[in-house]
């Protein structure tokens, strides 16, 4: 038993140690098994993969052959658009904006385009090139059209290598029915543009083979034109040389209604009007006294030719704007009087008034004028800058020194005096405007244009430095006669002192008498006319004023300002007749303080 349990003990452990060495072997990682083990096991994936492929490439091939054989039945499929980022979409937006930018403004580059239109030739055997790109020379074919296009290109672009250019096509190489008979019309756009671009040789060469030979075609506008550019250049007595020749007054005999000469007349007008508001602009007095001399001496042959104001076109605030500026400057002591510039005529004898906006004005009323209210606008803060109420004067003793000119304004009661009055000066309370009529009982004198701060020293006594201005005058509004509700004495009182004040005042200038055009002159409108005549000194001028025009006129606006009937106009020259004679030269003016009709005429 012994000997047995040893052996077969003895072949136990034999087994277990042969289990452990097969186990080690087959899991535990031998080198020679593992490695043969991975050798059959990539052999073994290779094989797979390549007869997958040959599977995948006989498919493929199935598919593609279907798939020609299919294409024009399955419908195309659409691209989707990919949405580029914020910041990549604003570059490209930038980009394109300076691409049009560029495209769009092309800069000139002079020098390279003339080496490409000479092609090989020396400067000088090509005197009509151009710089432009879209017409590269003048030649025998270009046309109106085509030299009109060239003169605008070069003013504009300050090109005066084209503009000379042009120059000699027109003056060397074409003849005088070029352009069908309209080279002289191509010929002052030439001298205009040359003008503007300061080229005075080639201006003055155009002008004068204009003139030469194609006097007989010449219109009065392209002369205007050539005119106001000569004006910009400061060549003034070329202007008038021009303006003279050019635009001469029609010759006696012939109609001045036909429409040549009207067009002419307008041009005339309108060229001298430019040289007074350049030597307004340009602080010489005296040269543009005598252009607004002149421009005032056409009033009648303008009438005649029945031109109206808007046909006229002259710009009057600016002439005025310009006269108002000199007459500052003369004031200040910038611009002197000593030396005299009349213009085109050196020995002329210029007068100039106390304010040179009263030129313009006289122009304004001799010539066909609209009723601007920006015009007056300007006309009367220039006439009247300061207006201050000083005294109300009930005797002769009570009224102010006669240091100034003096205008007064007479009528009955209730016939609008203060309205008018506001109406001249452009103010809306000067005089109190009084439903009751008589409200005006005693002599009110307004100071206008006198000197800075006058009104502290009339308030309060004030010692104010300083005098008056040239121009200053007094405006004075009479009482009221007829309606006044006041005593008989006083009403006497009244007539006494406004026959001492006509007599006596040697400083009144004007006398304006107001009557009601709605009814025409009254019983104490004829007194007035008789002590007018019988005492106004000679020095004093008379003037008849109708009052309240829209009242006659329906639905009176800026275009129907009012009117007088022909019954009251004829009862008003019966009674001058009967008091101030069959000859008398009294002026009578048509005004409204509401529709501002009649306010030049006033001043």
């Amino acid at each position: 038993m012994g000997k047995h349990s040893s052996v077969w003990l003895l072949i136990h452990l034999l087994l277990i140690c042969q289990r452990s060495f097969s186990f080690t072997l087959i899991g535990g990682g031998g080198c020679h098994q593992q490695q043969a083990g991975r050798r059959s096991c990539i052999h073994s994936t290779l094989k797979s993969q390549q007869q997958y492929d040959s599977n995948a490439n006989v498919n493929t091939d199935a598919n593609a052959a279907s798939s020609t054989k299919n294409v024009k039945d399955r419908p195309e499929q659409k691209q989707v658009a990919v949405r580029l980022p914020r910041s990549e979409r604003k570059a490209a937006e930038r980009e394109g904006k300076n691409r049009r930018r560029n495209k769009g403004s092309r800069k000139h580059n002079f020098s390279e385009r003339k080496a490409e239109l000479r092609g090989g030739r020396k400067p000088g055997e090509g005197p009509l090139e151009l710089h432009s790109t879209a017409m590269p020379e003048l030649n025998e074919e270009s046309t109106a059209n085509d030299v009109m296009r060239v003169i605008k290109r070069a003013q504009n672009l300050h090109d005066r290598h084209d503009l000379r250019a042009v120059s000699r096509f027109l003056l060397e190489f074409t003849d005088d029915s070029f352009a069908y008979g309209y080279k002289g019309s191509l010929l002052a756009r030439l001298a205009v543009a040359a003008l503007h671009m300061d080229s005075h040789s080639i201006a003055s060469t155009v002008i004068e083979y204009r003139r030469t030979n194609f006097r007989s075609s010449m219109l009065p506008m392209e002369s205007a034109a050539i005119v106001r550019n000569l004006l910009r250049a400061n060549n003034v007595t070329r202007a008038w040389e021009i303006l003279e020749d050019e635009l001469s007054l029609p010759l006696e005999g012939t109609s001045l209604t036909s429409s040549m000469n009207r067009d002419r007349l307008i041009k005339r007008s309108q060229a001298i009007a430019s040289v007074a508001s350049k030597h307004f602009f340009d602080g010489e007095p005296r040269a543009a006294v005598h252009a607004c001399n002149r421009l005032s001496s056409l009033g009648p042959i303008l009438k005649k030719s029945e031109v109206t104001g808007a046909e006229l076109g002259v710009h009057w605030a600016r002439l005025l704007q310009g006269a108002s500026r000199c007459q500052t400057l003369i004031r200040n002591g910038t611009i002197t009087l000593d030396d005299n510039h009349p213009g085109s005529d050196a020995n002329a004898e210029v007068h100039l008034p106390c304010n040179v906006v009263y030129s313009v004005l006289n122009a304004m009323i001799n010539l066909p004028s609209e009723n601007d209210n920006n015009a007056y606008e300007v006309l009367s803060n220039s006439l009247v800058r300061r207006v201050v109420f000083v005294t109300g004067a009930v005797s002769m003793d009570k009224c102010p020194p006669p240091d100034r000119g003096e205008a007064c304004f007479i009528g009955r009661s209730n016939v609008g005096k203060s309205s008018l009055v506001n109406m001249v000066t452009n103010r809306k309370s000067l005089c109190y405007i009084s439903k009751r009529p008589g409200k005006t009982q005693q002599f009110n004198y307004f100071a206008a244009n006198d000197k800075p701060g006058y009104e502290k020293e009339i308030r309060y006594g004030d010692d104010i430095p300083g005098k008056k201005d040239a121009d200053s005058f007094y405006i004075v509004d009479l009482p009221g006669f007829g309606y006044a509700k006041v005593p008989e004495k006083q009403r006497q009182e009244w007539s006494s002192f406004m026959t001492d004040y006509i007599s006596n005042r040697r400083n009144l200038r004007v006398v304006f008498h107001l009557v009601d055009s709605r009814h025409g002159p009254t019983a104490e409108d004829e007194i007035i006319m008789k002590r007018v005549k019988e005492n106004l000194p000679d020095r004093a001028r008379y003037v008849i004023v109708l009052t309240k025009a829209d009242k006659n006129a329906k639905g009176a606006n800026d275009n129907f300002t009012g009117k007088v009937t022909q019954s009251v106009m004829d009862k008003l020259r019966h009674v001058m007749e009967k008091n101030l004679g069959p000859n008398s030269d009294v002026p009578v003016v048509l005004t409204s303080a509401e529709t501002k009709l009649g306010r030049d005429e006033m001043w």
